[in-house]
């Protein structure tokens, strides 16, 4: 396994389950509580970042050459770009189609998820060393 397999391995991994969170807690929130699903998908996202912030930055892109002050900056800028586009995606799918809330959820993280694995190896993590 090549050394950009291995990254993209454990981004999977991480990506998997902080979607699992994003979705678990959203579809918690609506059919428990009540809440409207892009209400609910911000309280998910909250949540989720922090799953993903860890992971990604101990794991997935660990052994980064910036300051321990840039990765994050970064990765919060990126991961909020990510949620606008997964709320813009999310309000447009639940607008314009019958689905479920949970199944168009799932289908938004997934095509997110690509954009931003792609922008976190590019610039959020650039100087990375990948693990082998």
């Amino acid at each position: 396994m090549t050394a950009t397999q291995g990254q993209l391995a454990r981004f999977i991994v991480v990506g998997t389950g902080s979607a699992a969170v994003h979705l678990g807690i959203v579809a918690m929130l609506v059919r428990l509580a009540g809440w409207v699903p892009l209400v609910a998908n911000l309280a998910g996202w909250m949540v989720a970042f922090w799953v993903s912030f860890i992971g990604h930055y101990g794991w997935t892109f660990r052994g980064t050459v910036l300051t321990k002050r840039a990765s994050p900056q970064r990765f919060v800028l990126l991961s909020a770009s990510g949620f606008l586009l997964n709320e813009g995606l999310y309000a447009m799918t639940l607008r314009w189609t019958a689905q479920r809330f949970d199944v168009l959820l799932a289908f938004v993280l997934v095509v997110t998820a690509v954009a931003t694995f792609v922008a976190s190896r590019l610039w959020a993590f650039r100087a990375s060393t990948p693990l082998r």
